[in-house]
């Protein structure tokens, strides 16, 4: 997947220096090699992991027809069309050196300009400079699965595949301010927004251009509502061809490939679907891979996780070569990989047991595999989640999701001044997010069913927001490792597909992921095609939150870290007569540990904080 950095400056020349120091911050992402170009105003850095043309493919990759370079791209991620493409640019006199889908792209580029993108299918993130216009244009797949920053200067840009990149620039200075510290205290997931004062994402299914006269955001797609005329046959034969095209288009690789096994029904269909394609083509058996303890929720009673139970079971019914990755609960509050999972992160986060699971078993599997395929979003597509069918959910006014788990969130009001949570009103800003979105498709105006026009929302909301925390969390946790994950479940075309099938028929059978259980019933066992959806295993043992509430009442003590001004003066109170005790009502675990990862971030990353 890669790691890619850069910066232009219409002012000055840049300093080869930073723009390496840029691209180093990117080692984890690209372990295998690294190159830095600069050429007067402009410098692009690129760390490589090596996935196709193992030899060829280094980057930046330049044009070189003429005097000088034309174009300069560094790139990340997998085009997954490119040989069709390649085949498509030879007819029209280009000439390849190297056999690698990075090539491909510069040259599409080259071909058809900026609308090039129309043609890509992938997940990626990349800078292309193009000497000619004098412009850097920096793009990202439609979905999103791949990040990309940037920051606006006085004379040009900054940009690299995580914040990390931005900071290492001696002019960036990180601060956070209200807006920032709203993304961070909510779970409304904003595009475009990077917590860092004068930092952007690029929006998923976007480019931004970037030349003297300043920089714009352009969108190349965006989801669209439509009529659905298919009937339910062959709604449900239309998916099973377009996910096992995608599978078999996400399976190639010059590198070891996985699946990761989680024994749910999205992982169990890509390791069913990829263990299909193997064996139609002769490959043999693929390799498949899940956690082996089943205690990972601590209780090691009737309620622990029964994962590894459906995964072998699947693993046995397909014949892949199955691996039981060790998983142990107490690993997970280690200050090391919390810290760890913090630098692979740049931000805090609210779900640190999750994030330092996830973290834990990339760098298991990496040991052997260098790409996974993985059943993320597979849920957001086809109607997984509880609160996609929970009608008090579906129809507040609000994000399903917040609605449902409010609760989880509860504790804000604890640990802060009421003065800073009335600045921050947090309700109303996700009330506002929430109104903005809709807003982007339009749904009432053009579907005559309210119901229907509502359930076509909430699976927007599914797709563009909540989708893009599972794609950073994957992103960040796997890249730290040196992991490439491939997620068919986002691809364009699926995506596309299965958004305007109208809700009755997306659960025509009255359960969660109707069409999906259809499409694949003759490739699954029935336990596993029948199988209830359960949520990520997230830890539930008592002694985890004990531990949260002891580390955070320590941080309350001391009374010198930079959250201390903004601590309620109640909670000091508290803390000081009752210590972790308490913080043991209306304390969730997501406030304990975004408070606690907070504070470490704010010192870590030494952010100046202007409320």
């Amino acid at each position: 997947m890669c790691g890619i950095a850069g910066w232009v400056d219409f002012a000055r020349p840049v300093d080869h220096d930073i723009a390496r120091a840029m691209t180093d911050t990117m080692a984890r992402r690209g372990p295998d090699a690294e190159g830095v170009w600069t050429d007067g105003h402009a410098a692009l850095g690129h760390r490589r992991l090596s996935v196709i043309d193992l030899e060829g493919g280094c980057q930046p990759m330049a044009a070189d027809e003429g005097p000088g370079a034309r174009a300069v791209l560094t790139y990340s991620g997998e085009t997954y069309n490119f040989q069709e493409l390649r085949t498509q640019l030879t007819g029209l006199g280009h000439r390849f050196t190297t056999r690698s889908d990075t090539e491909v792209v510069l040259r599409a580029y080259l071909e058809w300009g900026p609308s090039f993108v129309d043609r890509l299918e992938g997940i990626y993130a990349f800078a292309i400079w193009d000497r000619d216009r004098d412009e850097l244009l920096l793009v990202r797949d439609r979905m999103g699965v791949k990040p990309l920053y940037y920051a606006p200067t006085a004379s040009g840009v900054l940009f690299g595949s995580e914040p990390k990149a931005i900071l290492a620039h001696p002019e960036f200075r990180p601060v956070l301010d209200a807006d920032g510290l709203r993304d961070i205290l909510s779970v409304a997931k904003v595009p475009g927004h990077a917590v860092f004062r004068g930092m952007r994402e690029v929006p998923a299914g976007c480019l931004v251009r970037v030349h003297r006269s300043g920089l714009a955001e352009e969108r190349y797609w965006q989801l669209r509502v439509a009529e659905h005329t298919d009937s339910l046959d062959d709604t449900v034969r239309t998916v099973r061809d377009l996910l096992a095209a995608t599978v078999e288009q996400q399976m190639v690789s010059d590198v070891p490939l996985c699946t990761l096994l989680s024994g749910g029904l999205d992982s169990s269909s890509l390791t069913a679907l990829a263990a299909h394609t193997a064996r139609t083509k002769g490959q043999g058996r693929i390799r498949s891979c899940s956690v082996s303890d089943p205690d990972l929720d601590g209780t090691a009673g009737p309620d622990a996780n029964e994962d590894h139970i459906y995964a072998r079971l699947l693993a046995e019914h397909v014949g892949s070569d199955h691996s039981e990755l060790p998983l142990k609960a107490p690993d997970l509050l280690d200050p090391a990989l919390r810290a760890s999972v913090l630098r692979a992160y740049d931000l805090p986060i609210a779900k640190g047991d999750e994030h330092a699971s996830l973290h834990l078993l990339f760098s298991i599997v990496r040991q052997h595999s260098t790409v996974a395929l993985s059943g993320e979003c597979g849920d957001e597509v086809f109607g997984g989640y509880r609160w996609q069918r929970d009608p008090d959910a579906v129809f507040s006014t609000t994000f399903p999701w917040v609605h449902e788990g409010r609760h989880n969130y509860q504790g804000n009001e604890v640990v802060f001044t009421p003065d800073l949570l009335a600045k921050l009103d947090l309700a109303t800003y996700e009330r506002d997010c929430h109104s903005t979105a809709v807003a982007e498709i339009d749904a009432h105006r053009q579907l005559d069913d309210p119901a229907e026009a509502r359930y076509r929302e909430v699976t927007y909301l599914a797709l563009t927001r909540h989708a893009q925390v599972l794609f950073d969390r994957k992103d960040r946790m796997s890249m730290a490792c040196g992991l490439e994950v491939r997620v068919p479940f986002a691809d364009h075309r699926l995506v596309e597909y299965t958004f305007n099938v109208p809700w009755a028929m997306k659960s025509f059978d009255g359960r969660e992921k109707s069409l999906l259980r259809a499409a694949m019933k003759d490739l699954l066992p029935p336990a596993v095609a029948q199988r209830v959806k359960t949520p990520y295993p997230s830890i539930r043992a008592e002694a985890y939150n004990r531990t949260l509430r002891e580390r955070l009442a320590d941080l309350v003590r001391t009374g010198t870290g930079p959250l201390d001004p903004f601590f309620s003066p109640d909670l000091k109170a508290r803390v000081r007569r009752d210590g972790a005790a308490a913080l043991e009502e209306g304390m969730s675990r997501a406030a304990l540990e975004t408070t606690l990862q907070l504070d470490e971030w704010l010192r870590a990353y030494d952010v100046d904080v202007v409320l």
